[in-house]
């Protein structure tokens, strides 16, 4: 009996697991409703490089292939902030920390009311070389990541949306 207590233990847990409501956010696939809506989602435009690159992420992520009518809209308002924190004797800076925020709003497409009004953010710390190129190099390297984080943010967040609105 005690060696099947170890196999056994891990079946009941299994089993409860349907009980807890737990459920899949694309348990159906690329057919399933968040997938269609997010693949519905029509990102507007954003102004300056940072926001070429957000929006780029964030309709790679959203995989919206045809040139169908979208039923929603989303807006995204970008906020970038470079700041020096380690500081030599000299009074040089040795560290910069860049973060990017985002406010974004999903808006149906048919009426234009707002569906969904967040915010998001990410950071990276950036060390500061004794080259000018190699310091603006890395101030653009962590652009693209803090980019792609803020995508995969909204996304999520907009996924998580078109479940509960699909449940209902």
């Amino acid at each position: 009996m005690n060696r099947l207590l170890p196999l056994l233990a891990p079946l009941a847990l299994l089993a409860m697991l349907p009980g807890c409501g737990l459920r899949p956010l694309y348990g159906s696939g690329g057919a399933g409703p968040v997938a269609s809506a997010l693949s519905s989602v029509e990102v507007g435009p954003i102004g300056g490089q940072r926001g070429w690159l957000v929006r780029n992420a964030l309709n790679d992520r959203l995989h919206r292939q045809s040139e169908s009518a979208a039923r929603y809209r989303l807006e995204v308002e970008l906020d970038d902030d470079i700041t020096g924190f380690g500081v030599r004797q000299d009074n040089s800076i040795t560290r910069e920390r860049r973060i990017l925020r985002a406010r974004y709003r999903l808006l149906d497409a048919a009426t234009g009311s707002v569906l969904l009004d967040q915010s998001a953010a990410a950071d990276a710390g950036i060390d500061v070389a004794g080259s000018e190129y190699a310091t603006a190099a890395a101030e653009q390297t962590a652009l693209e990541r803090l980019s792609e984080t803020l995508a995969d943010q909204i996304v999520a967040r907009l996924a998580t949306y078109a479940g509960r609105s699909a449940g209902r």
